[in-house]
């Protein structure tokens, strides 16, 4: 089912983003903002999802299959992941409006932590993986969360074993500009430091997470014409 994009009114009733807190099946948008050359803080990425859960320890959201989510593109509407490592990320791009495909995606991000924990299903609910996106520290406004991709990914399996993913993009973004040496170090840094908590199994691979259903009663949200609106106040 789709429905009308409900947007989160916590900030409407605590004044700004400071302090908000979303309910169970509000509808927020999960954005990222680009790092290319004559793009940077644009918002290239925006997915709406479903709360499961805001509180101030994690806020989760649920992407259901089918929502139509912004992504970037080259500019003459190629994939970003067909064009050759040495100039995908200084090649002109665009964004276009497009579905998501396959199974939905639950969302997991402990406030200040440098990166995001996704669980990702098969056919019949069948769990696959936990995929740890690195990334900026999320920043709250009245309709969601904007967040910078930071390249360097990590794939963790049910047997609790992971391997470091998209190295080769990692490398390439230090090469074309996109992050500078210091950067860099951090999200090592941050990957080192989600690697610690996956080998202690701590929260949220520990939660149990990977046996949560979404609400029957869910509507797919719909992405809003505003959808890389500047927001007037942010938080962390």
């Amino acid at each position: 089912m789709t429905g009308t994009f409900r947007p989160g009114n916590g900030a409407a009733r605590r004044g700004g983003a400071q302090g908000t807190r979303w309910a169970p099946g509000e509808q927020i948008l999960w954005r990222y903002r680009d790092h290319a050359p004559g793009l940077k803080g644009q918002v290239h990425i925006c997915r709406p999802v479903t709360v499961v859960q805001d509180t101030e320890e994690l806020l989760a959201v649920w992407m259901a299959p089918g929502t139509e989510c912004v992504k970037p593109v080259l500019a003459d509407g190629t994939p970003v992941h067909e064009e050759p490592l040495a100039t995908r990320y200084t090649a002109p791009r665009t964004t276009v409006r497009s579905r998501w495909f396959g199974g939905g995606v639950l969302k997991l991000a402990r406030p200040g932590d440098p990166w995001s924990v996704w669980l990702f299903w098969g056919h019949g609910w069948r769990f696959k993986n936990w995929y740890v996106n690195l990334e900026e520290p999320r920043s709250r406004w009245s309709r969601g969360v904007d967040s910078e991709d930071h390249f360097l990914d990590i794939a963790v399996y049910p047997d609790r074993s992971w391997k470091w993913l998209d190295e080769d993009e990692f490398a390439q973004a230090q090469r074309s500009g996109l992050m500078d040496g210091e950067q860099a170090r951090r999200v090592r840094e941050a990957g080192r430091a989600a690697v610690e908590v996956i080998e202690e199994w701590g929260t949220p691979f520990s939660g149990g997470w990977q046996d949560w259903r979404p609400d029957p009663a869910w509507t797919v949200p719909v992405l809003p014409e505003d959808w890389d609106r500047t927001p007037a106040h942010m938080t962390s």
